[in-house]
């Protein structure tokens, strides 16, 4: 049991001594540069965006148009010194957003058919007569005191 027990752990030590841990390779400077742009006149759907990256610095705005009809800007820079910095503005425009037609909401009556009940019957209890004595009903027929 000894040997089994020692040839374990040399096996889980050689598994450890196996593991080699590598520095995680360059892949040189990070540049990129986008933008794109939605403009949908039917459903009022007006955006667009764009942004450029060098190393760990990166700026970009969107904007696009509110339900409200505003235009909002929002301008934004990230670095690792200043973290993530916006600015947004929002300035009015004459667009108008296309609202869905609202549709009238039709009310049907119903005839009833079934009398309105104003009242509810009387529930059936059976009362056993008590013991004599006095009783008390503190909350109702299930609490009972006997003086």
């Amino acid at each position: 049991m000894a040997k089994l027990c020692y040839l374990l752990c040399l096996a889980l030590i050689s598994a450890v001594y196996a593991v080699e841990l590598h520095a995680e390779p360059d892949y040189g400077p990070v540049a990129y540069e986008f933008h794109w742009s939605v403009n949908d006149p039917h459903t009022g759907d007006i955006k667009s965006q764009k942004e450029t990256r060098k190393d760990d610095k990166v700026e970009g705005q969107y904007t696009l148009v509110d339900a409200d009809g505003y235009l909002r800007t929002v301008d934004y820079t990230s670095d690792a010194h200043n973290g993530f910095n916006a600015v947004v503005r929002r300035e009015p425009t004459d667009i108008k957003i296309p609202q869905p037609a609202a549709e009238p909401k039709k009310l049907l009556a119903a005839k009833i058919i079934a009398p309105i009940v104003h009242y509810a019957p009387k529930a059936l209890l059976k009362v056993e007569h008590p013991a004599e004595g006095n009783y008390v009903s503190v909350s109702g027929p299930v609490a009972q005191y006997k003086y």
